[in-house]
């Protein structure tokens, strides 16, 4: 048996169409905003590397609210290999389980363990086609508001020119600074910059206390990490490069977003709270908002956004959080040959679900060894910009209503790892969402002649719905269809238009009026 990410963290074995995107406006009361807090962070009195001090600062973003949706990027010296159930656990399981199914690839496919290892892969990961420019330009038709790479995963291969190691992308492999190149397309195209870090749990990624093979051999310790006995913590050496690292990205890339992987938990949280006071301090001085993201209680609530791998709340909350999933049907995160992918529906509905319960959403693609994005990615990338153009006024610089969703279809837990692809939304499935005098009803599956909207009916004394004499016209997005609609007993009867104007997830837009 092979781990994957979710069986080592669960275990505890750790603690052992771009330009009409583009030209989407933003309303005055988002660009009155985002003024407001870009000169509020410009005054802000500098925080201290404390919990209480930390929590004073405002988060998330006002634009993080106003966007919703970014991508981000699993590409690494582990797209190599492209196996396994999560390739970016390759390396992992192939030394540290002899029975596993990525050490039998490994061993029939390039021989025995002792002679080629992980490092070996990495004159391999060319990157030879690898184009910022085109990235950042298929992440914009997609529909993405901020963007970017993982920096650093578990493996200790960082895609920056660091000044900590000789093994990283600019030294070795594709010969280029990717996070710099990626920094200035996605910004250059208008997208806030992602940068997302892995490498906390680099400290177990490799067995380093196993003498068999080359991770325990001191000349390639940069890459493979220190030799240190199994379970011990993390020592003073690695959390000063650990900090060091993200210090050094921070100062040279400039990222509006520092997203965590769950490994933060073996960080010593003095090292956590000075990095922190460190970014939002330095983001403070240069008059911008930055966020940063979590899992678990890896920090203090309201330091951070929670971030919920592969999964969503099951209702809506009173806090902001955001899901980082895959675009490929499994959790592959990095590339793998054999994967399939998640349908465009899925993808959309996913999307507007989140967004209805006051979540964010960050996808994540995985691009081949020589830089090029998969056909099948690129494909369901530019779905969801098309949905996007068509339907975008429904998520962007959108608020959660007072009611998110209605319909049958039901998650079966709440929070991280409750990802069901087989599921299938019916008609009578609706999300909410609303922006100054305008309520969107996103029903997830195309409802026929005509759609019937439970929520909206007024309920006596315990829910006021909505009044007739509040609701000034109802159109779906992307039609000019007029529409007819009454109120029934049990429910808003809306009819709908003879054309679909989009292939999933039809949103009905009611303009609405004070009702005396």
């Amino acid at each position: 048996m092979s781990y994957t990410r979710r069986d080592i963290l669960t275990t505890g074995l750790a603690a052992s169409a771009g330009s009409l995107l583009a030209n989407i406006p933003l309303t005055a009361s988002a660009t009155s905003a985002a003024k407001k807090t870009n000169a509020d962070a410009a005054t802000r009195k500098p925080v201290q590397p404390t919990w209480n001090s930390l929590r004073t600062v405002n988060t998330p973003p006002q634009w993080l609210r106003a966007g919703k949706f970014g991508i981000y990027t699993h590409w690494g010296v582990y797209s190599v290999p492209a196996y396994g159930s999560n390739g970016t656990w390759y390396a992992h399981n192939m030394y540290t389980k002899p029975d596993s199914d990525e050490r039998k690839h490994q061993e029939a496919t390039y021989g025995p363990l002792d002679k080629f290892g992980y490092k070996d892969f990495i004159p391999m990961f060319t990157g030879s086609h690898f184009n910022a420019d085109e990235w950042a330009e298929l992440f914009k038709k997609a529909g993405a508001r901020f963007a970017g790479p993982v920096a650093e995963h578990h493996d200790g291969f960082a895609m920056w020119n660091t000044k900590y190691s000789e093994w990283n992308a600019a030294k070795m492999g594709p010969k280029r600074d990717v996070l710099g190149e990626l920094s200035k397309s996605i910004k250059q195209h208008g997208m806030k910059f992602l940068t997302a870090f892995h490498h906390a749990e680099h400290w177990f990624y490799f067995p380093t206390w196993d003498k068999q093979y080359d991770v325990s051999d001191p000349r390639y310790a940069g890459l493979y990490g220190v030799s240190h006995e199994q379970g011990a913590l993390p020592t003073k050496e690695f959390l000063d490069v650990w900090i060091g690292k993200l210090k050094e990205v921070v100062d040279n890339y400039g990222p509006d977003v520092v997203w965590f992987d769950y490994g933060l938990r073996l960080i010593q949280q003095s090292y956590k709270t000075d990095f922190l006071a460190y970014y939002f301090n330095k983001a403070g001085t240069e008059g911008k908002e930055v966020a940063v993201t979590y899992k678990n209680h890896d920090l203090t609530p309201g330091v951070g956004i929670d971030d919920l791998e592969l999964g969503r709340e099951t209702n809506m909350t009173y806090y902001e959080w955001i899901t980082d999933t895959t675009i490929d049907s499994g959790s592959a995160w990095g590339y793998v040959e054999s994967i399939g992918f998640k349908s465009v529906d899925q993808l959309v509905t996913g999307l507007v679900d989140r967004v209805s319960k006051n979540g964010f959403l960050l996808l994540n693609v995985g691009p081949k060894p020589d830089g090029t994005i998969p056909e099948p990615a690129k494909e369901r990338l530019l779905a969801m910009g098309e949905w996007l153009r068509v339907n975008g006024e429904a998520i962007y610089d959108t608020s959660p209503w007072l009611i998110a969703a209605e319909g049958p279809t039901q998650f079966k837990k709440s929070g991280a790892f409750n990802e069901d692809n087989d599921i299938r939304f019916t008609p009578e499935d609706i999300r909410f969402t609303c922006r100054d005098n305008f309520l969107y009803a996103t029903v997830l599956s195309w409802p026929g002649d005509k759609a019937y909207i439970k929520s909206l009916v007024p309920k006596g004394d315990t829910w006021a719905g909505l009044y007739p004499s509040e609701i000034d016209s109802i159109k779906m997005l992307g039609s000019d269809e007029p529409l007819r609609w009454e109120f029934t007993k049990d429910a808003l009867a809306v009819t709908t238009p003879k054309v679909k104007p989009c292939d999933n997830a039809f949103v009905f837009k009611f303009t609405l009026k004070k009702p005396f």
